[in-house]
């Protein structure tokens, strides 16, 4: 009888949240509910047969993003989804028994990938009201470290940590890979891609999957020191970007009125809930991203439950008591789900008649 090797039947597996078709506004994923740009997807649309046959070339892609970016190509890894560039250095800079410190609460995926791995996680626990834990990071760091990956801002909590503390992080560090996920990156404008190539063991990793409208082409991009980057294509396909992405790469990089509009709705809208969550009661932490945590305590699962049953899909966040991550759509769906939220709020909750 064959076998998976021991790491990988030890390995919790990642359940998409992607199964009720009878919801019709996903508020669980941090998409964008409002779309791509139309110029994107009239570039898509545009796209012969001719071109759909032939395997793709991801040269000038790179090229695009460097300039965008700022940076040299050499510099700049293009990724089928930010997914793919966590994984690949997962792959590339842990051996069994090596250890990835993430800050917890945390994206589920790094854990799942450092495992693919054999080596060890060494979660951090985030600061009282989910604050970043620089001194904890620092303590944490031994001679087996090999990889940390700090997400800025974080996911599911939507807080920022300050410059000077990844910093910290980066000099303490030297013989390890320190990634900087900044898939949010959008809709807060703090970044250390500036920093990329000064820094060899800084790696930043951006998504189009969030303010850009593409979770469903699988475009990220992953910048690091170039003699980094050029060991790290060696494990990589030499065809792992589809042909609709690279297609419509500079479309959405030139499209920076429509990014610029999206983003500012979001951040009317997530302003905007948070305040009328607040006047309800509920807690909700200060957000720099396109989500919102917010605390409901035991009323946790009848809003989670109720909500679907009403076509609304919310995230459950096991790892954060009594919360549910919300993610913001137009400024309509929100007051869509805000009404179907105070109808719920307004039953009796089902943990009182038990109590």
């Amino acid at each position: 009888m064959i076998k998976v090797r021991e790491c990988i039947r030890g390995m919790r597996e990642y359940h998409s949240p992607l199964t009720n078709a009878k919801v019709d506004l996903r508020l669980d994923l941090n998409e964008s509910t409002t779309g791509c740009s139309p110029r994107v997807l009239a570039k898509i649309r545009s796209l012969d047969s001719k071109l759909l046959a032939l395997y793709p070339r991801r040269e000038a892609g790179e090229k695009l993003i460097a300039d965008f970016l700022g940076l040299e190509p050499a510099e700049t890894f293009l990724t089928n989804g930010a997914d793919e560039g966590i994984d690949i250095l997962c792959r590339a800079y842990l051996d069994a028994r090596d250890e990835m410190i993430i800050v917890v609460p945390a994206f589920a995926m790094y854990e799942i990938f450092a495992q693919a791995s054999a080596a060890k996680t060494v979660r951090v626990p985030a600061m009282p009201d989910y604050n970043f834990p620089v001194e904890g990071i620092l303590q944490a760091i031994t001679p087996r470290t090999r990889l940390i990956v700090i997400t800025n801002p974080n996911n599911p909590t939507g807080i920022l940590a300050a410059r000077t503390d990844i910093l910290r992080v980066l000099q303490a560090a030297p013989d390890a890979a320190v990634l900087l996920d900044e898939a949010y990156f959008d809709f807060c404008g703090e970044t250390l891609v500036d920093q990329v190539g000064r820094i060899p063991n800084l790696f930043v990793t951006r998504t189009f999957s969030k303010a850009y409208g593409l979770a469903g082409v699988r475009l990220g991009v992953l910048a690091g020191h170039a003699e980094q980057i050029g060991l790290l294509r060696r494990i990589a396909p030499p065809f792992n970007i589809n042909v609709f992405a690279l297609e419509c790469l500079a479309e959405a990089l030139d499209d920076r009125e429509f990014v610029k509009a999206y983003v500012n709705q979001v951040r009317r809208t997530r302003e905007w809930l948070r305040g009328e969550l607040e006047k309800m009661g509920f807690k909700c932490w200060p957000s720099e991203t396109n989500f919102l945590l917010a605390y409901f305590g035991e009323l946790r699962l009848q809003i989670l439950q109720g909500m679907e049953a009403q076509g609304i899909a919310l995230r459950d966040r096991p790892d954060c008591e009594g919360c549910l991550r919300i993610s913001i759509g137009t400024q309509q769906e929100m007051e869509r789900a805000l009404a179907v939220l105070k109808e719920i709020v307004a039953q009796k909750p089902a943990w009182q008649a038990v109590r």
